[in-house]
């Protein structure tokens, strides 16, 4: 059978408005047709209307087989896991989102060379605008932590200039579970294309999460004209069941998420997995006392990643985490997702 080209993930992805925005396939396109436009409520990629595949009858298929939305989603609440604990980080973190514990983590790992480079989510702190980020120093890493995977971005997109470009071989991804779901293809799939990238990637981190918000939507539009909030205003946004907006004069906001169903992406409400269950580490706030990150290691590499940092005190335990309370809100997304 022949290879699925960028035609049939648009007829079964993008045209069903099923697309996760996770850049995925923008990152393996050997063609660099995938691009994704900007502007509020972007749904989908775009093709410059080249395919190796469709054009010129080159097999490749590797947009298809690493799409997250192709296939049956995973369904598990918190899925298969070696060590269920609440950490902190032991180092200072300025901008820490609940207790840094995934920052303290990758930043022992750039000291300690377990891996020369992190895919990850940044954000201009005046306007909170969020882009896809390589960072290979951890000074770095810990003065871009906080919390912007609330926002919507093409993170793999930034994976091609990581592994093709600058031929980074020890890479760590962090992301929210439908990116999480998309390298997992990278690593588990047999096209020849993927290889350079499954070999390159050594350690995947799931973020917990619910939904995530268009940008423009959600800052330059509801926060802005109902709440009257400018983005300098605000100093971390939280989901948890309902947006919580810390603003810089340490008050809150918090909205109600009912409020918010325009400003989510379509893409998210096809999404049934909370915790990110394919990843080495997931990671959230859900379950921990405040100051401190629920981390669910989940295998042998995400394990030695975590002693690692312990070792080198730059991460503590704080106790073991409410798995009802995770369960509860996994088992909530699950309903809402699948009850359409």
């Amino acid at each position: 059978m022949a290879a699925k080209s960028y035609l049939d993930l648009k007829n079964e992805v993008w045209d069903t408005g099923r697309c996760s925005g996770c850049g995925a396939c923008v990152a393996v396109c050997p063609a660099d047709a995938l691009y994704f436009e900007e502007g509020e409520m972007v749904t989908s990629p775009k093709s410059n209307g080249y395919c190796k595949q469709a054009t010129d009858s080159v097999s490749c298929g590797a947009c298809y087989s690493v799409c997250p939305r192709i296939g049956d989603q995973p369904a598990e609440t918190l899925g298969k896991y070696l060590e269920l604990v609440s950490a902190k980080a032991s180092i200072d973190i300025p901008h820490r989102q609940s207790g840094g514990a995934v920052t303290a983590i990758l930043a022992n790992a750039l000291d300690e060379g377990l891996i020369d480079a992190v895919v990850t989510v940044t954000e201009d702190r005046w306007t909170l605008r969020p882009a896809s980020v390589i960072i290979t120093k951890s000074d770095v890493l810990v003065q871009q932590a906080g919390s912007r995977y609330s926002w919507w971005v093409p993170l793999l997109a930034a994976l091609k200039h990581a592994v093709v470009e600058r031929k980074f071989k020890k890479i760590a991804v962090i992301g929210v579970p439908c990116a999480v779901q998309a390298v997992a293809r990278m690593r588990e799939s047999d096209n020849d294309l993927l290889k350079p990238y499954a070999r390159s990637i050594r350690l995947i981190i799931g973020l917990f999460c619910t939904e995530a918000f268009d940008y423009t939507a959600l800052v330059q539009g509801k926060l802005r004209t109902h709440y009257k909030l400018e983005p300098h205003e605000i100093r971390k946004l939280d989901v948890k069941g309902k947006l919580e907006v810390l603003k810089q004069d340490n008050s809150t906001l918090v909205v109600p998420l009912a409020e918010l169903e325009t400003c989510i992406r379509k893409g998210c409400h096809f999404c049934i997995d909370l915790t990110a269950v394919l990843s080495d580490i997931s990671a959230g706030a859900v379950g921990s006392p405040g100051g401190s990150t629920t981390l669910v290691v989940r295998t042998h590499t995400g394990k030695g990643f975590v002693d690692s940092a312990i070792r080198n005190k730059k991460l503590s335990r704080t106790g073991s985490p409410d798995m009802a309370a995770i369960v509860k809100l996994a088992e909530a997304k699950i309903r809402k997702n699948t009850q359409k």
